[in-house]
């Protein structure tokens, strides 16, 4: 097998690129991407012994190769520099804009990720979160295009490397091709695994192939004149393509328990047609010359596959006693058939209507995450992203005919959701198939689906217990986030009107502009709503905001020790997670700098202007302060989560991150950030993560400890 390349040159590139891409300006930045990555790799060199530049032409020649924007080929060939070149995201940024700088440094943050074993979990893992990294689709373009190449090159690398790279690629990547629909890519990567994790069956099957190469070229070339003669007698405009099957479309036979003389579609025929109705006649034709094996005919184009190919598949008796797979289908299918999800920048405008309604699908899915992505947790994104985007999927449709792709198990609340979010919100009721059925009814293939609204009906929170998108949770939990905050907003203002009536003060008096300036200076706040929000959520009280238009701090202080020293001890159901010297009303706020979880041994600091802040009692921020602690507790009865930072030093052997992520999953923990220095001798990870308490953060550092490449790990600074 050919695991290599032909040289490549940007020039060669660069032509094959200008038949993809006519607009001016972004030929020339795609020049200038080129030559900004020239200069960073300059003298670095492949392990083949090609100078490295090469790697980042070919990638952008793959992605180049399934039509995709200027910004896709711009992120190809910048995909190293910050990796291999040493280049700050700033500065893509400044040159690229801040698209593409997003793109190359979701690929660097890919490129770290490595299987932790040969586990299916492992795998599945690390698929979840590679989708999750990809923030935009086309980073997953560009993955997929940079390991076909490195794969294609795989022999430069040590036989054990060779393979843990192949079986990587099988787990990982090649179920995200699939998932696509970019069969180009995926097929290539298919033969290849194959090739250095079987070497022995690859090679039996191509010799095997080789032997009765003739014979089956000859054949292949007769049954495509004769169905070239048939169509073209009808007058039929087409294109025909001959094939013999991959080597890894053969072992697929082989493994399910056929022997070789029992595989006689090895030869394919693709016929090309300009419409949806010729693809039918001319099946129809074809039948009527050469007999159809029974059970054989798939119609793909009416239901299309998960991945949304679409095609019209016959198996017939041809010439020479051989049968043959041929396959229908039109320039627009065929075109989405090898490039997949890619192809939708080719044919956006005039392209299949099915295959574009559900490619919209697909990038508004994508869009919808990447909106909610700031309000979850990194792990919480990979799920939503590999719930909907790997999820096994069913095609539904309108009632005018239009398809909707929903992942298994979807209900008519996510079908309302898919075609708008003003559909979903104001559903009231849903028919399937001409008869009505209950709003957590599980949707099946082929259902024709008819939405019920009321233009005066809202959300339900029930919805939240049996919808299955993302995004129809975040559009659900969206709108009553809105309706809390305004009620909060009203709830802060009528509680600040209150205070005032009671001291006898004027609302105009003050609440003025000067004071509300005042007021949001101090406190950090955007304007007057956020001021009535921060009262309504009991962030600060209304004494405290009133307090603040007055120019002494200390009456602040003041007020609160006071508060606290002659209030009266009482016990009961606490709001809130800190008990204040027996109170549990007043507003605290956890310390950043040394980030305590329930459990820790704690102490109070009264703050100048900012209530009261909860340190660890061996916090050195607070070691020196004495007579501003006072006595806090927890508040055993909530149950809330956490965050806190864990420092991680490990040795310098390789990056550790999917081990360090992976160790984090097994107990379910939500990382927040991650961050990774890297040192002389060892790599720090700082991480910060969710918690229950102190007992779960003791666990985590324990199994942390058990870890041979593991140093020390501690919730100080190292």
């Amino acid at each position: 097998m050919k695991t290599d390349e032909e040289p490549i040159t940007f020039e060669i590139v660069y032509e094959r690129i200008k038949d993809n891409i006519k607009d001016t300006e972004e030929l020339l930045k795609i020049k200038e991407a080129y030559f900004f990555a020239l200069d960073k790799h300059k003298g670095m060199k492949r392990l083949t012994g090609e100078d490295f530049i090469t790697h980042p032409l070919h990638v952008a020649d793959i992605v180049n190769s399934l039509n995709v924007d200027a910004t896709t080929i711009i992120g190809a060939l910048l995909h190293e520099v910050m990796n291999n070149g040493e280049t700050a995201l700033s500065e893509i940024e400044e040159k690229f804009g801040n698209t593409v700088a997003t793109i190359v440094d979701s690929i660097t943050k890919i490129n770290k990720l490595e299987l932790v074993d040969d586990s299916e979990s492992s795998a599945i893992y690390l698929r979840k979160v590679l989708v999750g990294l990809a923030t935009d689709v086309r980073v997953l373009f560009i993955k997929l295009a940079d390991r076909l190449h490195n794969m294609r090159t795989n022999y430069a690398i040590n036989p054990k490397k060779q393979k843990q790279k192949a079986y990587e690629t099988m787990a990982v990547l090649i179920p995200i091709a699939h998932r696509l629909g970019i069969n180009s890519i995926k097929s290539e990567l298919e033969d290849l695994c194959l090739y250095y994790t079987k070497p022995d069956v690859y090679k039996d099957i191509f010799e095997k192939l080789n032997e009765t190469q003739k014979e089956l070229k000859d054949s292949l070339e007769e049954m495509e004149e004769s169905i070239t003669d048939i169509l073209t007698e009808q007058g039929l405009k087409f294109k025909i393509k001959g094939r013999v099957k991959s080597v890894h479309s053969i072992y697929n036979k082989l493994s399910s328990g056929k022997k070789w003389n029992e595989i006689y579609d090895i030869l394919a025929l693709r016929v090309i047609l300009e419409s949806v109705s010729d693809c039918y006649l001319a099946v129809g034709l074809v039948h009527a010359k050469y007999r159809p094996i029974p059970n054989r005919f798939k119609d793909y184009i009416a239901m299309p596959k998960a991945n949304m190919y679409q095609s019209l598949h016959t198996t017939v008796f041809g010439v020479d006693g051989h049968l043959f797979e041929v396959q229908f289908r039109t320039y627009e299918m065929d075109e989405f058939a090898e490039k997949g999800m890619a192809s939708h920048w080719s044919y956006k405008e005039h392209g299949t209507k099915k295959v574009q309604n559900i490619m919209e699908q697909k990038l508004e899915m994508f869009r919808n995450l990447i909106e909610t992505h700031e309000e979850v947790d990194d792990l919480a994104f990979a799920r939503d992203v590999t719930s909907d985007m790997l999820a096994e999927m069913i095609y539904v449709f309108t009632p005018k005919g239009d398809v909707m792709e929903l992942p298994r198990g979807s209900t008519p609340i996510d079908f309302a959701y898919r075609i708008h979010s003003d559909v979903g919100d104001k559903t009231v009721g849903a028919i399937v198939n001409d008869t009505i059925v209950p709003l957590n009814h599980e949707l099946e293939n082929n259902d024709i689906v008819k939405i019920k609204t009321n233009p005066n009906s809202s959300p339900n929170k029930d919805w939240l217990n049996f919808v299955k998108t993302s995004q129809a949770k975040n559009k659900i939990k969206s709108y009553f986030s809105k309706q809390e905050h305004a009620f909060m907003i009203e709830k802060g203002k009528n509680i600040l009107e209150k205070e005032l009536r009671k001291r006898k003060l004027a609302f105009q008096d003050i609440m003025n502009d000067e004071n509300i300036k005042k007021i949001l200076k101090d406190l950090k706040l955007k304007d007057l709503d956020d001021i009535y929000l921060s009262i309504g959520t009991l962030r600060y009280t209304a004494g405290f905001i009133i307090t603040l238009t007055t120019d002494n701090k200390a009456l602040v202080e003041d007020a609160l020790i006071e508060k606290v020293n002659n209030r009266p001890q009482t016990i009961g159901n606490y709001k809130n997670d800190i008990i204040v010297a027996g109170i549990g009303d007043i507003l605290v706020n956890l310390a950043k700098c040394c980030k305590p979880v329930k459990g820790d041994d704690i102490t109070g600091f009264i703050t100048k202007g900012q209530g009261i802040t909860i340190h660890r009692k061996n916090c050195p921020n607070i070691l020196d302060q004495k007579d501003r602690l006072i006595d806090v507790s927890w508040n055993y009865q909530n149950d809330s989560t956490y965050t806190t930072d864990l420092y991680i030093e490990t040795d310098n052997n390789k990056n550790y991150l999917s081990d360090i992520i992976a160790t984090f999953t097994k107990r379910n923990v939500h990382i927040d950030s991650f961050k990774a220095k890297e040192y002389t001798n060892y790599y720090i990870y700082e991480v910060t993560i969710k918690v229950k308490n102190k007992e779960e953060v003791e666990r985590i550092i324990l199994d942390f400890e058990m870890l041979s490449f593991v140093g020390s790990v501690s919730r100080e600074y190292l």
